[in-house]
């Protein structure tokens, strides 16, 4: 024990720290390679009982958050000592945090709500303030998002990753593509002119909306069921349809049908690609653009709208 009381007094007489203050030091320090120890042989063990990324990625992130917490306890109690009350050192520290770290504070509270309520969870689609993304991580202040959108069209991966602050879910509306229902709403204008045959255009448009969507609705129909026993949805029509509108440059259809929003830039492509070999096969049906045109009511208009000749 000599050396080593000498090792304390050299230091304390060097440096200015006293022995009391040494050995704190080192029992944190120790306390803090134990723990980081345990967490790694417990991860050595889970690597190597699965390779299935998931399982993974939620034990790494369990043992990061319990090793932090009992460390810091742990730690706490060996430098305050003389208070024995966990209740009033946890009331110091609050105290302390709520004033000095009030973003913070607002972030690791949003960080509880999102393991409490779970709004989200990591692999979900969602949209807060103006971002929107997969949720790839979710950390104590912060979680990421693999930004979609953007100046991206059909909402793909801009490559982008987006750190979101916690707190941002107690005051901003967040939008969930994953949860509950788990399809969208998608749909396509067609604009066609007014001289076109527009009811064998609808009928054209029905009949490619009903092969690349159809099937979806009796999947569809299942998830309505299961949403509806959390949330209140309910849904008259899931399966394609064709809506008409009258434009200025023409007769607008528009093509409505449910996606799972991930697939919805793939499908889109694959109708419009039955739409133009459609069209090409009937020469009665011509896609309408703006256009400067003259009209003479009296050879082109119906006879009972015609003005009377003087």
């Amino acid at each position: 024990m000599k050396p080593l009381q000498d090792i304390t007094s050299w230091i304390e007489n060097f440096i200015g720290v006293t022995s009391g203050t040494q050995h704190k030091l080192f029992l944190s320090v120790t306390i803090i390679i134990i723990l980081a120890f345990v967490r790694a042989i417990t991860l050595r063990i889970i690597w190597k009982r699965t390779e299935d990324v998931s399982p993974r990625y939620r034990w790494q992130k369990t043992t990061t958050y319990i090793t932090v917490i009992i460390g810091f306890f742990l730690v706490a109690r060996v430098w305050f000592a003389g208070i024995q009350s966990l209740a009033t050192l946890i009331g110091i520290i609050t105290a302390g945090l709520a004033i000095a770290l009030k973003d913070l504070v607002a972030s690791f509270a949003g960080w509880i709500f999102i393991l409490w309520r779970r709004p989200f969870i990591v692999g979900d689609r969602i949209e807060i303030g103006g971002y929107k993304g997969d949720v790839i991580d979710v950390r104590v202040f912060k979680f990421s998002l693999m930004e979609i959108g953007n100046w991206v069209d059909a909402e793909q991966s801009t490559g982008r990753i987006v750190h979101v602050p916690n707190g941002l879910v107690l005051t901003e509306v967040i939008s969930n593509y994953s949860q509950g229902f788990r399809f969208i709403w998608h749909e396509i204008p067609v604009l066609i002119t007014f001289e076109s045959n527009w009811q064998r255009a609808k009928e054209i448009l029905l009949e490619i909306a009903n092969k690349s969507a159809l099937h979806l609705s009796a999947e569809a129909e299942k998830r309505v069921k299961e949403a509806s026993k959390k949330y209140m949805v309910f849904y008259t029509t899931l399966t394609p349809t064709v809506y008409t509108t009258v434009k200025d440059s023409g007769v607008l259809l528009t093509i409505r049908y449910m996606i799972e929003p991930r697939k919805r830039r793939g499908s889109e492509q694959e109708i419009w690609e039955s739409i133009l070999n459609e069209f090409t096969k009937n020469p009665d049906i011509d896609f309408a653009y703006p256009t400067t045109r003259f009209y003479n009511n009296f050879s082109e208009g119906k006879p009972g709208t015609k003005p009377p000749q003087t």
